[in-house]
């Protein structure tokens, strides 16, 4: 279980689908027994001393109206898509549960910035972006390569890395329809590697939970 600040209070915390029913059941013992309202994002738990927690549907899963069905649903195998992305490099994969039955890294060279007045600031650039649309062109490759043809098979994508570069990936015309499964989530990773890409097929099924402390 992870847990970081969120903007605007309270805090976010990652859980283990397993571990889902757990936390609901320390979240009661530490701020009483909560009601349960439903909400778009997924369930909502309001305690009786004002604390509240916002249960959010994982990638993929379907929509639920009770604790007992969240539970089943976020622990539920799904295929996952995953597109990491950095300027240098991405990896792209289907995770079946926290296996990679499908996976790919590939990295391109792209020249940093330089200081302000350098040689031939220009055309450095020049070469600069060309080196990154050539990226770009060959992420989209292997996207369309690995992902399109199991697209109707998955339940969702979820990205991670850089979203400006992700963005530029998913444009290409050819992934319309994998575009269009893709989760609000963005997964916050290093440069793309193997061991990133097996964390982000467990980070990828974890439910976010919002918490708030009481006032």
């Amino acid at each position: 279980m992870s847990s970081r600040p969120a903007a605007g209070g309270g805090r976010w915390v990652e859980v283990d689908p397993a571990r889902v029913a757990r936390w609901v059941a320390g979240f009661a013992e530490r701020h009483g027994q909560p009601t349960i309202g439903i909400e778009e994002y997924g369930l909502l738990l309001s305690a009786p001393d004002g604390a509240t927690a916002e249960l959010h549907t994982p990638p993929g899963a379907p929509a639920t109206e009770d604790l007992e069905a969240f539970v089943a649903q976020a622990v539920a195998s799904r295929r996952i898509g995953l597109l990491l992305a950095r300027k240098s490099a991405v990896a792209v994969g289907i995770a079946e549960g926290e296996r990679l039955p499908v996976h790919k890294v590939d990295t391109r060279y792209v020249q940093g910035r330089t200081a302000a007045g350098g040689w031939s600031q220009q055309r450095f650039a020049r070469r600069r972006d060309n080196q990154a649309k050539a990226a770009l062109a060959e992420a989209a490759e292997l996207a369309v390569r690995l992902l399109l043809p199991e697209v109707d098979r998955l339940a969702a994508l979820v990205v991670g890395g850089d979203r400006r570069t992700v963005d530029g990936i998913l444009a290409d015309r050819r992934l319309a329809p994998l575009a269009a499964l893709r989760a609000e989530r963005l997964l916050d990773v290093p440069e793309p590697r193997y061991a990133v890409l097996q964390d982000a097929a467990t980070a990828a099924r974890a439910v976010r939970i919002l918490v708030r402390d009481p006032a």
